[in-house]
């Protein structure tokens, strides 16, 4: 890139956002803008959701040839990349460099394997519905909402130059179909699509209704009887290619916790979240045994004692009040113990709607957009329900008093929206914001962010925070057991149930989660939690009693969402000698 274009700053970030940045991060945007361009060319409902506007009216590339396309534009940017880190001075923009760097090669390790291994599915309802979302999102401007027209009548190929993208998916997949090498989607997967697909439609329908947009009926209308008629292609074509076998291929199951942040072996990450399992159990066993004899329970097994709390259910309409009050005690608590520095606004908390928890059946962070943020925020989200159940069987697990301790501090404060808050009000390069963004780093944080509140919970809360936790150490030895072919999905199952005290509902989902939805990305909350607490534990051993406990988290959300080595390098070249230093000022 020319000097003159280093010295532009991103024009696609607003002028609010970056008034008060530093220097460096203009400089780094300037080399970030063409990685975004090859995102969004490609992607570019992605980027919608990050908050590029430019790509707001474009529509995902199934033509042809488009892997040789694509990699061959990220391989070129890869190679201009490091000719720019070699060339750049500053140190923040290196590290910002290297963030790009990485996300190039992960991104092309990632797509040479599943093009070796793989036979191409995409589940074209649940793309529409995606893409659209993120226009019709009510924290968006009308104008903004009303491009989503455009977006639609693209999917349905009614403009000129388009292909329906129904069409142009299945073309795709048929390409490959020859190939009997190539192992196809898990059946529950595919099951799943086209079980969802109404729902996701019907989604579309509402989320229009409700921005108020007109003009959509009869795009909608094509779009529906596109997918109907590739969902009947699914079912001939690809249904008998899906595999039985929930495992992967071993080289796809090691990227994929790669490129989510976990950089050890599966089997080294087994035995290790094995051991904290045993750990934190025995901690639930303990309070367990104080709310029995509190409560004169019968048994003080801490899985009676989860079923008991469990019964303390709140009503659908009385769950957000609920939510709102425990978040008022949780800041309380954070800003009489000097945990971490709060904003003086609300945080955001609403239910979810049937379609969005089809697609994430567990309570969630929608985060705010990070590009050309004229004020958004993030939201906390919570569903009511698990529509992929496979019984009737209700999901008693978010809606119990006790748990909404644990949960509002991961998802909301000091957790994800705090988190996302910050990165939007401090000016944050959008490196950090978009491409060093992994599980590992951003779910390290909630699970943490849970943590520094808990010793401060009533009992109950206590014993439900840690049940949570304890999911998280269960995950990351049950993800890759499952796809290392040592457990099954059933046999998962069972022991969420019994051991952690999942409802059948929920258990479904996360083995659901482990076997096909993202295999592997669940065991990152563990192993970032792990992360960023032995950190924390490296910092006070460093500084002593110069330790300032808020000084630590302000400085780690001050960062972004930096991979665990980049944040280790910043606490002990930024952090550890500016603490040494101002102890010394003073």
């Amino acid at each position: 890139m020319s000097r003159i274009g280093l010295g532009l700053i991103l024009s696609l970030v607003s002028s609010a956002v970056f008034a008060a940045a530093p220097a460096w991060v203009a400089r780094s945007d300037a080399y970030t803008q063409p990685v975004l361009k090859d995102t969004g060319k490609y992607q570019p409902e992605e980027s919608t959701e990050l908050g590029d506007e430019s790509f707001d009216t474009a529509v995902a590339d199934f033509k042809p040839r488009d892997y040789a396309r694509q990699l061959a534009d990220t391989e070129k940017r890869l190679k201009e990349l490091r000719r720019q880190r070699a060339l750049e001075k500053d140190v923040k923009v290196r590290q910002d460099l290297d963030i790009l760097i990485d996300s190039r090669e992960k991104l092309i390790a990632s797509m040479k394997l599943d093009r070796q291994y793989l036979l191409n599915y995409v589940n074209v309802g649940e793309l529409v519905y995606g893409g659209l979302q993120s226009l019709l999102d009510p924290r968006n401007k009308p104008e903004r909402q009303k491009l989503a027209l455009v977006r639609l009548k693209r999917y349905a190929g009614k403009e000129n130059g388009y292909v329906p993208i129904a069409t142009l998916v299945r073309a795709r997949s048929e390409e490959r179909l020859a190939n009997k090498a190539l192992i196809g989607p898990y059946i529950g997967e595919v099951e799943e699509g086209l079980n969802n697909n109404a729902t996701y439609l019907n989604g579309i329908e509402a989320m229009f209704k409700k921005a108020g947009v007109q003009g959509w009926k009869a795009d909608l209308g094509a779009l529906k009887a596109q997918v109907k008629d590739y969902d009947d292609w699914v079912r001939a074509s690809i249904l008998p290619r899906a595999r039985k076998e929930v495992r992967l291929p071993e080289a796809i199951y090691a990227n994929r916790l790669v490129n989510v942040g976990v950089d050890i072996a599966p089997e080294q990450l087994i035995e290790r979240a094995s051991f904290d399992f045993q750990e934190v159990r025995d901690q639930m066993q303990v309070v367990a045994n104080t709310i029995a004899a509190q409560r004169k329970l019968l048994s003080p097994d801490y899985r009676d004692v989860m079923r008991e709390l469990k019964k303390t259910s709140i009503p659908a309409d009385q769950l957000l009040p609920y939510y709102r009050e425990r978040l008022k005690d949780i800041e309380g608590i954070i800003r009489a113990r000097g945990l971490v520095t709060l904003p003086s606004r609300e945080a955001n908390i609403r239910t979810a709607s049937e379609a969005e928890a089809a697609r994430t059946p567990a309570p969630f962070m929608n985060p705010p957009r990070m590009i050309g943020n004229t004020g958004e925020y993030g939201e906390f989200v919570i569903p009511l329900s698990n529509p992929n159940a496979k019984s009737k069987e209700k999901m008693d697990d978010f809606d119990y008093a006790a748990v909404a301790w644990g949960v509002t501090a991961h998802e909301a404060r000091p957790g994800h929206e705090l988190q996302f808050a910050s990165m939007v009000e401090q000016g944050m390069s959008v490196a950090r914001a978009r491409f060093a963004f992994n599980s590992a780093n951003v779910e390290g944080w909630g699970l943490y962010s849970e943590a520094l509140v808990l010793p401060y919970m009533p009992p109950e809360g206590q014993l439900a925070a840690l049940q949570i936790r304890l999911l998280r150490m269960a995950r990351a030895m049950l993800d890759p057991m499952i796809n290392l072919g040592r457990m099954t999905p059933q046999e998962a199952k069972a022991f969420l149930m019994k051991e952690v005290v999942l409802s059948e509902p929920f258990a479904q989902s996360e083995v659901d989660r482990y076997s096909y939805r993202s295999p592997g990305q669940a065991t990152a909350y563990y192993y970032g939690y792990v992360k960023l607490r032995a950190l924390k534990t490296l910092a006070e051993i460093e500084l002593g009693e110069r330790f300032n406990l808020k000084a630590f988290n302000d400085f780690v959300i001050a960062q972004g969402i930096l991979p665990p080595d980049l944040m280790k390098q910043a606490v002990l070249q930024d952090f550890i000698p500016a603490q040494k230093a101002q102890v010394a000022v003073k």
